[in-house]
């Protein structure tokens, strides 16, 4: 297939290409973010964000907007109240530099290593945020909003409450495993207590992060796993929850009830899903390693059944979430009108089209009138500005 038929196939199927795209991006940034060394997917994150934030911007493509169209979404008031309705943005770029150099000195002077870790690209990667905010055209506010504040709750979940941590025991180089210890070891093993395998969460002598300690079917040894932070899943609760945050401050014009519903069950959703994943990756071991495996069965399921297990759960939320939401609040292109009824009326007035009063079709495959369609200025199912 050439480019061109491809991209008439996004354009023909929006809703799902934003899927799939949402799908490869998050694949990209899980895989950036929390990067299983030693295999082949360790340096493959790059290329599905550019490619999955590329499908992405495609399929949401805004058309050329006026001041006057653009909605005020909850983002777009939170970020002007923080930006002072605006007056602090000039010195953006300058928070950024800032970021990115404060970032670099505490791996020097603070950090055990000056390498990159998680924590410091998620900071990057906001900095790069607030150095690009500036060059953004207005008529793509409602993403480059999106994107401002899925950074900004990134950092809020990830590093701010690690760094808070850090200062409290008065220890830069301390690794914590709080969340490991309260929301998900005593979870995992009190669930897997109910399926029938038995097990015990405790401290580890020269780790701060919970063991779960149990006895493969197949051993004669008992088997401890150590939670750390790093294998916790809490870089994929912490994208996802990110993103979430982000899409609905963002395709909200108030905080309703449903709204707020809408949120605590993704969040919710995501955090029952990272317990599922350390459960089956349990699983996986108690039932399958043997002698002979040496627990590489466990291995690998924690290198790609839990990624996996992750994608799926985004794959499945993401594509309820853009098939429930009302298409008067989503950000993708209404689905193609096909039924003969919808082709009878009008999209812009839902009067009856007749030879009377001349009408056109969108290559969506919209109908219009033409004088209902001058006066719009735009399709309001893909966006086009022209009917041809």
């Amino acid at each position: 297939m050439d480019l061109k038929r491809l991209a008439g196939a996004l354009a023909e199927h929006r809703r799902t290409a934003a899927l799939l795209a949402l799908v490869t991006t998050f694949a990209g940034v899980a895989l950036l973010l929390d990067r299983p060394k030693g295999t082949v997917l360790e340096w493959f994150g790059p290329l599905l964000l550019a490619v999955g934030g590329g499908v992405f911007a495609y399929t949401v493509w805004p058309p050329p907007a006026s001041p006057t169209q653009v909605r005020k979404s909850v983002a777009s008031r939170f970020l002007g109240i923080v930006t002072l309705q605006g007056r602090l943005l000039p010195i953006f770029p300058a928070i950024g530099l800032g970021l990115i150099l404060a970032d670099l000195g505490y791996n020097v002077l603070l950090s055990a290593t000056p390498a990159l870790q998680t924590e410091d690209i998620i900071v990057l990667l906001a900095a790069a945020m607030l150095l690009l905010y500036g060059l953004i055209p207005e008529r793509f506010a409602s993403e480059r909003d999106f994107a401002f504040i899925f950074f900004l709750a990134l950092n809020g979940i990830l590093v701010v409450p690690l760094l808070l941590a850090r200062a409290y025991y008065a220890d830069f180089e301390r690794s914590v495993d709080l969340y490991s210890w309260i929301a998900l070891a005593p979870q995992t093993g009190g669930l897997l207590n109910i399926l029938g395998v038995a097990n015990s969460v405790h401290p580890v002598s020269g780790s701060a992060a919970p063991g779960l300690t149990f006895r493969p079917q197949h051993l004669s040894v008992e088997v401890t796993v150590v939670i750390t932070t790093a294998c916790s899943g809490i870089y994929s609760f912490g994208i996802f929850a990110s993103a979430f945050i982000a899409f609905v401050s963002t395709e909200s014009e108030t905080l309703t009830r449903k709204t707020w519903a809408l949120l605590a069950i993704g969040l919710l959703a995501a955090y029952a899903a990272n317990v599922l994943r350390m459960v089956v990756i349990v699983l996986v071991g108690y039932y399958t390693d043997t002698p002979a495996s040496d627990l590489q069965n466990m291995l690998v399921a924690h290198s790609y059944l839990g990624w996996l297990i992750f994608l799926g759960w985004v794959t499945l939320f993401w594509g309820i979430l853009l098939r429930w939401m009302p298409r008067s609040t989503s950000a993708l292109p209404a689905l193609k009108q096909t039924s003969r009824n919808v082709k009878s009326l009008c999209s812009i007035c839902g009067a009856s089209l007749s030879p009377v009063a001349p009408a056109s079709q969108c290559r969506c495959g919209v109908f219009y009138h033409k004088a209902c369609f001058a006066s719009e200025g735009q399709c309001r199912a893909c966006g086009r500005v022209t009917l041809s």
